[in-house]
């Protein structure tokens, strides 16, 4: 009887302290709900991170932007305040000038072919070396040399080689193979497959070195399990490594794209200042450099630059906007906890 009432008695005194701890924890304020500590901090260290590269685009890219699309309304000599009100006439004849419209005929082939064969190509140099084969580093390395070297010096050897007494005709001479000789760079139907055969073995370099970073991100462990299910080698490229190499690829055609557009050095040193347009091989910026400060006229070259800004600016947006979408989804955070 006693153990009875001790027990009744210990379970009232457990339901009362539990009780007047429900009571405790009811009457106790509730918590306040945490403050976003760290948001000024936040924005600070951003602002002071960011602030530098932001100044250095600011100043080196928007301003320049700003300042040629003020000199492209003048007449202007380069030098003093410009003076000399045209207005919209700048742009006016650069797109009614037939020899600007050549040059961004010639840029938009480039774009083309650079990707249609500088892209197989890479890629199928990449695959190769991404097998275990013997010499792979120094083929990996021959191939990426071209894309360091200097354009100066990569133009001015091809424009030494090309000529019309140069070593590749005579090479083709001493082989038997005289009747290919021809002039490379004065003949207006080949002038321009010469200056593609010329990019390609410059910057196919680059290509295949960005293809076979993406693929070692690709997990192995995804080719085994497709062999063991009885994949042979094509299969395994075909429907893993190609398809996961995607996102490497659009990048890839991205750069190509742009400075195709902005192609200059390589088209100057071989071809010069004036014959690129005789031979069929000027762009939208050898043009600017002819008709803007070899003529003297910086307010019409800062027109063209103007123009080659909006063109690229707006391939850039397009690009991003029907290519990219897939790869761009999701890399940028929505918010900060």
């Amino acid at each position: 009887m006693s153990d009875t009432l001790g027990t009744a008695s210990v379970g009232r005194g457990h339901r009362g302290a539990l009780q007047a701890g429900d009571a405790a924890h009811a009457a106790s304020p509730a918590p306040r709900p945490r403050k976003r500590r760290g948001r000024g901090r936040l924005r600070l260290e951003i602002a002071l991170l960011s602030g530098p590269a932001i100044i250095v685009f600011v100043g080196l890219v928007i301003f320049p932007v700003v300042l040629a699309a003020y000199y492209g309304f003048y007449r202007w000599q380069g030098y003093g305040a410009p003076t000399d009100w045209v207005g919209l006439n700048n742009y006016k004849v650069i797109f009614t000038d037939p020899a600007f419209q050549q040059a961004l005929e010639h840029n938009g082939f480039i774009v083309v072919l650079s990707l249609v064969i500088q892209g197989p190509l890479a890629l199928a140099l990449a695959l190769l070396l991404n097998q275990k084969i013997r010499g792979r580093g120094l083929i990996r390395v021959l191939i990426f040399v071209p894309y360091v070297i200097s354009e100066v010096i990569a133009g001015t050897g091809f424009s030494l080689m090309l000529q019309v007494n140069g070593a590749v005709n005579d090479a083709l001479h001493n082989i038997g193979l005289g009747f290919l000789a021809t002039d490379w760079l004065a003949n207006p139907s080949i002038a321009i497959w010469t200056l593609m055969g010329i990019l390609t073995w410059k910057y196919v370099g680059f290509a295949v070195i960005l293809m076979l970073a993406g693929m070692q991100a690709i997990p192995e462990e995804l080719s085994e399990a497709a062999r063991i299910d009885g994949a042979s080698y094509w299969q395994v490229q075909r429907r893993i490594v190609v398809p996961l190499l995607g996102p490497t690829i659009r990048i890839w055609g991205f750069l190509s794209i742009i400075g195709a557009l902005q192609l200059f050095d390589l088209v100057y040193i071989i071809w010069g200042q004036y014959i690129s347009s005789t031979a069929g091989t000027s762009t939208m910026a050898t043009y600017m450099a002819l008709n803007g400060r070899l003529a003297g006229n910086y307010g019409y070259g800062s027109a063209v630059a103007v123009v080659m800004f909006l063109i690229s600016l707006t391939v850039a947006l397009l690009y991003q906007r029907f290519v990219l979408r897939r790869d761009m989804r999701g890399a940028v955070t929505e918010g900060v906890n």
